[in-house]
């Protein structure tokens, strides 16, 4: 007896055992909050046991628990940690469904447009190296800077502010400039039509609307063709069916900055409709002198769910701007000289001083884009969805610079100089009223009269009767476009995309005056030599216009008194595109293809009479396409690799199809070939992220001018207004890249990457002489060779790493700082300066390193502690680093040889800097600067 009720014993803790150690299974799916898409890599576990499990590549889980209840604790790099309370009283199975995670910001929940029209890649399954920033980090670490500025910790992205001027920023991806790269905001194309540029001081309150952005390096997952050499750019903005709420915040940063922000939106209504408006202003000025900017932001969003099948959404933005600019690169000799203690006084800037007492600067943008797009997501069925974009955008604006000369100088000469480096207009005007004789050489004259007057024009001879004006060049377009793609399922594992993408862009460009600067009118030299089809044109022009933005979008420009240049260009574009997917389990796979005829329309109104016949050109069509390959494969959960390839035949800019801006269409066209190839291991685990890239791209058949200023004597020009052609230009970009972050404890987040690549010229190209009227010139008529081999490309560096820490001190609290390192910055390179086998390359700017750091706390508030405000500060360049940013000169050291005397030789390497010839032409970067932001979110 005492045996069996033992052995009954024995049982029952068996079977009590069982039931402790198999209680049942948990699952279910996890989900970004923004992206929507499914989150691979997620840590889930059982609060107060030692096992757990990781999300896959679906963002799927299986957890097998051990306990009757309890809580599931959900924890990932980056997001918010969510506890779940579970109990398997009624089953041996609990389906928790599909869970949300929120960004660890202190932002508000957004919705983002989900539309098939946007090419938004997927982690661990998109087979392409990309990088994706959230709208909580733009709004906090963004602060007074660019809006490329968030994506310099980015591996291999260079953002350079350039001459510093309010959104004249420019962004470079592996070695390849902007307008290489494509930029799309919510699935519409943003690079111009005629040059593929990207100018973002017209989207200057793009970071205000930004739910995330993704940066896609190399030819990235984009199905329509388009200018992606080096990447995709892809902005996806807020929507009007984001969570009921709104922001109110302030900003304040150094040189008098002042921003304001007012958003609010409605969230989605019983009907359907919802709606969202954002509201700011900002003024101020940037770190160089006479950088003064200010401009708006408006956006506004509609959307209606109609039913389960249908979306709308409709958006509306534009960011009316002027700022003045400094585009001039002075030479380091001249920061020195304006500077104090030896050092280079940063703030420098060439084109700016004071007329009257009153701030002036002959580089002043003005602009104002307005875009409207209307998006309209169909449902057809479970497996078939048609997604489409129409937009419109209609740019009206432009940019001022000099003209004309006093005495053959220009306005930059030290003449007209103040000893702080400022510009005296005060003195440009006295020459220009007949005031103020110049010296040249030994010879003094005052300015003369020309029937009476003291009329201005664009010669540059060192004549006694010219003057200086300030004259506003006008880029308008009217921009015209629909993107459709229609996504059908064939099967659980392939589905099939294929669609169209039409374009049609007319720019509008002529010049008018700005301010005469006291002489009594302009001459236009054009429309007297060349006659104008316009009788009404007169010769001489007296009325000037202001260089500010109109308000009105569709504003008409018909009425201005255009002088030295009156044209239009119409582009056309009509493309095709198809992919087929494969994604099963484990592997993603992918093929895709496009096609595009661009048409190219020249208009001259001033060159070309309308009798001659050759004043409307007929449109240059011309095809391009690509083909692009990739996939990818999960090994586990853990480790996953991807490789993808793709070949471009990239249609040639507008200059290139109508050199030197004449009505004659180059006989040499070409399409440039790109060929990229690259490979990819991606790791994920709960505290731990990285990814390895290599790549390598070629790009051939380059096409690229540059204009003649070859001196005959004195300032005289040997070929006026002619230019070099230069084809056949090769380059070959390829490296490896490296990010990572680390989450060792739940309020520590370390960030890092690396990336190292060779950007280089591959063989000899050919240049050829032309006149103004698009002639061989003279003895340069045959094409001559361009000793490019092996030279580096400049204007990017080729290492940067960085590495940068989150740490919440307490509650809400937290300190961030970061440290980026640059190195191999090459100069920009010039053709010309290879004309012999004897060059010396392109010149190496010196290194350096920047520490940003900034400072968050968020306070709860309301009655049920629902709202927040929010404080963030930044500070850039924290020690204040004094580096070289880019320089437009390739300017080497000279040598003994160069010099008669020991001592010569010794007074000119007194003048180097940092190794540098002083004569180089560079701009410094920025100082310390700093900005503090306070939000209200409700």
């Amino acid at each position: 007896m005492k045996n069996a009720t033992t052995k009954f014993c024995l049982l029952v803790l068996l079977l009590m055992t069982t039931m402790v150690f198999s209680q049942g299974k948990i699952k279910g799916s996890i989900i970004d909050n923004e992206l929507h898409s499914p989150l691979s890599g997620v840590n889930i576990t059982v609060k107060g046991l030692p096992k757990g499990t990781i999300t896959d590549m679906d963002g799927k889980f299986t957890l097998n628990a051990t306990t009757a209840s309890g809580q599931v604790v959900i924890s990932y790099i980056g997001y918010k940690t969510q506890n779940l309370n579970f109990s398997f009283s009624k089953g041996t199975e609990v389906d928790l469904g599909t869970l949300t995670l929120v960004s660890d910001s202190n932002q508000l929940e957004e919705v983002v447009i989900k539309s098939t029209v946007i090419d938004i890649a997927k982690d661990r399954k998109t087979p392409v190296a990309v990088s994706t920033i959230k709208a909580s980090e733009i709004q906090q670490k963004l602060g007074n800077q660019e809006f490329p500025e968030i994506l310099a910790n980015t591996p291999s992205v260079y953002a350079s502010k350039a001459g510093g001027g309010f959104g004249d920023s420019r962004v470079v991806i592996r070695g390849f400039d902007q307008k290489n790269i494509a930029v799309m905001i919510n699935g519409v194309p943003v690079n111009d039509m005629e040059n593929s540029s990207v100018y973002w001081s017209n989207w200057a309150g793009l970071s205000d609307v930004t739910s995330y952005l993704q940066v896609q390096r190399g030819l990235g997952s984009s199905k329509i063709v388009n200018a992606a050499v080096g990447g995709n750019i892809n902005v996806v903005t807020k929507t009007s069916d984001m969570k009921e709420g709104g922001t109110v915040s302030t900003s304040v940063a150094n040189n008098n900055y002042l921003k304001t922000n007012v958003a609010y939106n409605t969230g989605k209504m019983k009907n359907g409709v919802s709606a969202s408006v954002l509201l700011s202003q900002t003024s101020g000025s940037e770190y160089a002198n006479g950088t003064e900017f200010q401009g708006g932001n408006y956006y506004i969003a509609f959307g209606y769910e109609a039913n389960k099948k249908n979306n709308l959404q409709f958006t509306f933005t534009g960011a009316p701007q002027w700022h003045n600019q400094r585009t001039t690169s002075p030479t380091i000799a001249q920061y020195l000289k304006f500077g104090e203690n030896g050092e280079p006084n940063r703030r420098l800037n060439l084109d700016a001083g004071y007329l009257n007492g009153d701030a002036y600067n002959f580089k002043t943008n003005y602009y104002h884009k307005p875009v409207a797009s209307l998006n309209w997501d169909y449902k057809i069925s479970e497996k078939t969805k048609f997604s489409t974009v129409l937009y419109g955008s209609w740019g009206r604006g432009g940019g001022t610079s000099a003209n004309g000369v006093a005495r053959g100088l220009q306005y930059t000469n030290d003449l007209f100089r103040n000893t702080d480096g400022t510009l005296n207009v005060d003195k440009i005007q006295a020459w220009n009223t007949g005031q103020l004789p110049i010296t040249v050489g030994t010879n003094t004259a005052t300015r003369s009269l020309t029937n009476g007057e003291y009329l201005n024009y664009s010669s540059t001879s060192a004549d006694l009767t010219n003057g200086i004006s300030k004259i506003a060049s006008t880029n308008s377009h009217n921009w015209y476009g629909a993107v459709a793609s229609l996504n059908t399922k064939l099967s659980n594992a392939f589905t099939l995309d294929f669609g169209f993408d039409m374009r049609a862009y007319k720019g509008i460009h002529f010049q008018t005056v700005t301010d005469n600067i006291g002489a009594t009118g302009y001459k236009d030299l054009l429309t007297s030599t060349n006659g104008n089809s316009n009788a009404a044109q007169p010769n001489n022009v007296y009325t000037t216009y202001a260089a500010l933005p109109n308000l009105n979008p569709l504003w008409n420009t018909d009425y201005q008194t255009k002088v030295n240049y009156n044209n239009d260009s119409k582009v056309n574009w009509l493309g095709g595109f198809t992919q087929l997917e494969y994604s099963k389990n484990n592997l993603t796979a992918f093929v895709q293809g496009a096609v595009s005829q661009q048409a190219y329309k020249r208009i001259d109104y001033f060159r070309y009479t309308v009798a001659s016949g050759d004043q409307e050109t007929s449109f240059k069509k011309l095809l391009g396409g690509n083909i692009k390959a990739g996939l990818n494969y999960n090994i586990n959960k853990h480790h996953s690799v991807f490789v993808n390839s793709g070949y471009y035949s990239k249609q040639p800019f507008m200059n290139a199809v109508y050199p030197n801006n004449r009505n004659i269409v180059n006989s040499n066209l070409t399409n440039e070939k790109i060929l990229g190839f690259e490979l990819g291991y991606g790791f994920r685990s709960s505290k731990f992220n990285a990814n390895v890239n290599v790549y390598r791209t070629t790009w051939k058949d380059r096409f690229q001018t540059v204009t003649d200023n070859t001196i005959l004597t004195g300032t005289t020009l040997e070929n006026p207004n002619g230019y070099f052609s230069f084809s056949g230009i090769n380059e070959t970009h390829q490296g490896v890249e490296i990010d990572m972050n680390y989450k060792p404890f739940s309020q520590l987040m370390i960030n890092a990457m690396f990336s190292m690549g060779d950007y280089h010229y591959d063989g000899n190209a050919s240049s050829t002489r032309y006149t103004v009227t698009n002639e061989a010139f003279g003895n340069d008529a045959v094409a001559k060779t361009l000793y490019l081999d092996r030279v580096k490309v400049g204007n990017a560096p080729q290492t940067t790493t960085s590495i940068g820490a989150t740490y919440e001190v307490v509650k809400r609290v937290k300190l961030d700082a970061n440290y980026r390192f640059t190195d191999r910055l090459y100069a920009n390179m010039v053709p010309t300066n290879f004309q012999t086998d004897t060059n010396q390359g392109v010149l190496q700017l010196p290194s350096f390193g920047l520490v940003d750091a900034g400072f968050s706390y968020k306070m709860l508030v309301g009655r049920d502690k629902n709202n927040s405000v929010n404080f963030r500060l930044n500070v850039n360049n924290l020690l204040d680093k004094i580096y070289i940013l880019e320089s437009n000169s390739n300017n080497f050291v000279k040598t003994r040889d160069n010099f008669t005397t020991d001592a010569a030789y010794a007074a000119y390497t007194n003048t180097l800097y940092k190794g540098l010839d002083p004569s180089n032409q560079v701009f410094f970067g920025f100082g310390r600067t700093w900005n503090f932001t306070m939000t209200y979110n409700f």
